[in-house]
């Protein structure tokens, strides 16, 4: 990977899961999740305050990465604008929070500096020295990363699921190989009603394709089978999801299949991560972090993510087929908020 700078020589801070260290001139990050091999390890920094719709844009303008260092082991980290570190909830466009997620996979000290930059496209870029460093640029850390105690089904007990150089995909702790058995359909399961701003987009459909309300999920059959202290968000929305989820693990499916971008051609007009349809450079925070719940969810069922970038219908839709711009931004956020998911396969063309 490439390498973006040598980890500053600053106060360094031992720090516990959910607690927050403080650092610098008053400016602080707090570690949210359990520390332990194979957890999501969240980093929460304070920065400046801004908004999806604001100049410079915050996905454009401004790129934050985080290297984690032990021994040998270098893995540099891509984060993203986080509204007000709890948009699933609040639905606010707006906040100073900045985000990455680090799944570690060995126990011990874990050291880790950031990179935050600013200027024009700087997160098109692949240049550590462009623009200037802001903010928290700078900041140094350790994690004390304990070995896993998770069981069953929830990948926190097999670790990441890889390509092992065989037919099957291997889980890195366990050894386990991967048969997938799992639900194809439907394609755009995120074009779900609870969703925030998720509608269907009917001034895109092409000429006789099937338009309204009626076509967005609610998955209401499910929410029989959501489960007391299984997630949800907003009082209560995103029942009907995630005891969907429920469902397919109770009868032993491994993974779920989803486009997370559907429009611009491309079948269902209903799913998109940006905040509306027509907009490829400003992401929309508390739908994405939504998604977030669900898929962190099937983590623990056991449930693989197949996700699928685009699909022919749509795949001229970003920069006109070619690898630019709008490419570049989409698949940085959506690995920089959703690459730390244990088991997962990005599917970059379905049907093509």
């Amino acid at each position: 990977m490439k390498r973006y700078r040598s980890i500053l020589i600053i106060a360094i801070c031992s720090v516990l899961a959910g607690g927050a260290c403080v650092f610098g001139a008053g400016e602080k990050y707090e570690v949210s999740g359990e520390l332990k091999k194979w957890h999501t390890v969240t980093l929460t920094f304070t920065g400046p305050e801004t908004s999806e719709t604001a100049e410079p844009n915050p996905f454009r303008d401004y790129r934050l990465s985080v290297t984690f260092v032990k021994g040998t082991k270098r893995y540099v980290v891509p984060g993203y604008y986080a509204a007000d570190g709890n948009a699933a909830q609040t639905s606010t466009a707006s906040g100073n929070k900045w985000r990455v997620h680090f799944v570690p996979d060995d126990v011990g000290r874990w050291s880790f500096g950031v990179s935050f930059r600013t200027g024009p496209d700087i997160a098109l870029t692949g240049n550590p020295a462009d623009g200037s460093a802001t903010a928290f640029d700078g900041a140094t850390g350790t994690l004390e990363i304990a070995p896993g105690d998770k069981t069953g089904r929830d990948h926190r007990a097999k670790g990441m699921l890889k390509y092992a150089g065989k037919r099957y995909l291997q889980f890195a702790e366990t050894g386990e190989y991967f048969l997938k058995g799992g639900t194809d359909t439907p394609e755009n399961f995120l074009a779900y009603a609870d969703f925030d701003d998720t509608y269907d987009a009917g001034e895109l459909k092409r000429e006789g394709e099937a338009a309204g309300d009626k076509f967005i999920h609610h998955y209401a059959p499910h929410v029989k089978d959501w489960r007391p202290g299984d997630p949800a968000w907003k009082d209560g929305k995103g029942k009907g999801m995630i005891g969907a989820l429920n469902y397919l693990a109770s009868k032993g499916m491994n993974s779920v299949y989803f486009i997370p971008y559907n429009i611009d051609g491309g079948d269902g007009k209903d799913v998109w991560p940006w905040t509306n349809p027509k907009e490829k450079y400003r992401f929309d925070c508390s739908k994405l972090d939504q998604w977030e719940t669900v898929f962190s969810h099937a983590d623990k069922l056991g449930l693989m993510l197949h996700v699928v970038t685009q699909e022919t219908e749509n795949d001229q839709g970003l920069d006109g087929g070619d690898l630019g711009p709008q490419r570049k931004l989409y698949y940085r956020e959506l690995i920089a908020r959703f690459a730390h998911h244990l088991a997962l396969t990005w599917n970059l063309g379905e049907e093509n």
